[in-house]
C-alpha cells in the first residue's frame, strides 16, 4: 500500500484510518472503470488515500471542494478550526493546506482539484467515473444534489460512498444517512458492509 501514514496522521481532517483504507481498496477496484471522484477535501485526508490508489492504477481523482469550510466550520461553529481562517479575507481557507498535502505526498500528478461548488463543477459534466465518494455539505439538500448529479455518472461495478453514515440520530447529521437510504430504495446498488460510518453502495448491471 502505497499510503505515507505519518502524513495521514499530520493532516487535518474527519476521517478514520480504518475508513481510509477502505477507500484505497475501493479505489483500486474502481480505477479499473475510470477516475474518481471525491465531493469535499478539506485538507486533502480522504484525498491522499484515494489518489494513491489512483497513482497505483495510472488513473486520476478529481478533488471538488470550493475550500470555504462547511457551515459547521465557521467561526462560531462547533468544527471551526482558527489555522484555517484567513485574517486578511475574514474567511475559512483550506486550499493551502489541501495543495501542501498533495505536494508531500507526490500526487500534484495524479490529483485534478476543482476549485469551485460541486454544482458548478457538474454543470457539464460528461466523464464516467469508477467511484464517487460523497463527503461535502451534510445538510439534506446538499447531500441529495451532490447524489443526484454525480451518481448518474457511474457505470455498471462503479461505487458510490457516503461519509458519516450514522444510522443512530444521537451520532450525528441525518443528510448523509437519509440520502444513503434514499439510494438504496432505487433499487440501482448492491449494499456493501460498512466501514465506521462509510456507507458503501455498487452499482447493478
Amino acid at each position: 500500500m502505497d499510503v505515507d501514514l505519518a502524513l495521514l496522521a499530520d493532516t487535518k481532517g474527519f476521517l478514520h484510518p480504518d475508513e481510509g483504507r477502505r477507500l484505497y481498496e475501493l479505489a483500486l477496484e474502481a480505477g479499473k472503470l475510470g477516475p474518481c471522484l471525491e465531493v469535499g477535501s478539506y485538507c486533502g485526508k480522504s484525498t491522499v488515500w484515494l489518489g494513491a490508489a489512483c497513482r497505483q492504477n495510472g488513473t486520476v481523482l478529481f478533488s471538488i471542494d470550493h475550500h470555504r469550510g462547511s457551515a459547521e466550520q465557521q467561526p462560531g461553529e462547533p468544527y471551526f478550526d482558527p489555522e484555517l481562517f484567513d485574517p486578511r479575507t475574514f474567511r475559512i481557507d483550506t486550499f493551502p493546506f489541501f495543495r501542501a498535502t498533495l505536494a508531500r505526498a507526490g500526487l500534484e500528478d495524479t490529483v485534478v482539484a476543482l476549485v469551485c461548488s460541486s454544482q458548478l463543477a457538474a454543470r457539464h459534466w460528461t466523464t464516467p467515473l469508477g467511484l464517487v465518494f460523497i463527503d461535502g455539505s451534510h445538510d439534506f439538500q446538499s447531500v441529495r444534489q451532490d447524489y443526484r448529479m454525480w451518481s448518474r455518472h457511474l457505470p455498471a461495478g462503479g461505487y458510490l460512498l457516503f461519509h458519516d453514515v450514522f444510522p443512530d440520530p444521537a451520532d450525528g447529521g441525518r443528510g448523509p444517512y437519509q440520502v444513503y437510504r434514499e439510494a438504496i430504495s432505487r433499487g440501482q446498488y448492491d449494499v456493501l458492509p460498512m466501514t465506521g460510518c462509510l456507507g458503501i453502495l455498487r452499482r447493478r448491471p
